[in-house]
């Protein structure tokens, strides 16, 4: 069963609480009854977790434009593996995500909570978030400034922000220097290992591994194809 089949399923709300417990529970028509804690369902909680934070945290950045074409929401259900059949559920909990009276720093404080041990996973659900917000193709000033408010919630400083981005907008002054978060000055062969380095770390078996939901794949899939563009830059660039 893919993770939005499982947002109905008797697993939603499972020892989350919180407002996004309340949210898949809202989803799933209850909340489930509190279960022995067992590696299989801490992988699950965290993988509901990161679903309906990635979600939440999506609508509520919507709302404050007020207006999703349909053009974004082709694009985030492209982009998040949504089939058909589970396109209902992903719908429910983004409308009452978007209409609770929780605000955004509510889901993202819970999100920076839970997953306070992994600052990797927090920074693949502001990928995420970013995803959603370029699915226009544009990223509008009130949608930066609610993703680097998620981010510092998150614990993301600043420069982290900037190659989170970068990976993301494409610009005139884009810095592949910043992508790779390497100095100008680096050697090739100190380029090359953490060009190296960087395709092992957001390998798409590394985002599974560390708990996102393989429908969210596509988030390592286009983090590569920034990473690999700034280092053929690089590489054009002092003629390798």
């Amino acid at each position: 069963m893919s993770i939005w089949g499982k947002l109905t399923g008797a697993a939603a709300g499972l020892a989350i609480g919180g407002p996004l417990g309340a949210l898949l529970g809202g989803v799933a028509g209850h909340l489930a009854d509190r279960v022995s804690e067992t590696p299989e369902v801490r992988d699950l909680r965290n993988q509901l977790a990161f679903t309906a934070g990635v979600v939440a945290l999506g609508a509520k950045m919507a709302k404050a434009d007020g207006h999703v074409s349909k053009d974004e929401i082709i694009a985030f259900r492209e982009v998040f593996r949504v089939r058909e059949a589970d396109a209902k559920n992903v719908a429910r909990l983004f409308n009452l995500a978007k209409q609770d009276v929780a605000g955004y720093d509510a889901y993202a404080d819970q999100l920076a909570h839970t997953f306070r041990d992994d600052p990797k996973l927090l920074q693949d659900v502001l990928e995420g978030l970013f995803h959603i917000a370029m699915a226009d193709q544009v990223l509008h000033p009130y949608e930066e400034q609610f993703l680097f408010d998620v981010a510092q919630r998150f614990g993301i400083d600043k420069n982290q922000f900037r190659t989170i981005k970068a990976r993301h907008v494409a610009s005139s002054e884009l810095d592949p220097y910043n992508i790779l978060e390497v100095p100008h000055d680096i050697s090739n062969e100190e380029l090359k290992r953490r060009y190296r380095d960087l395709v092992l770390e957001h390998h798409p078996d590394r985002l599974v591994a560390r708990g996102v939901p393989v429908e969210f794949v596509e988030i390592a899939n286009n983090r590569l194809a920034a990473i690999n563009a700034a280092y053929e830059d690089i590489k054009r660039e002092r003629g390798l």
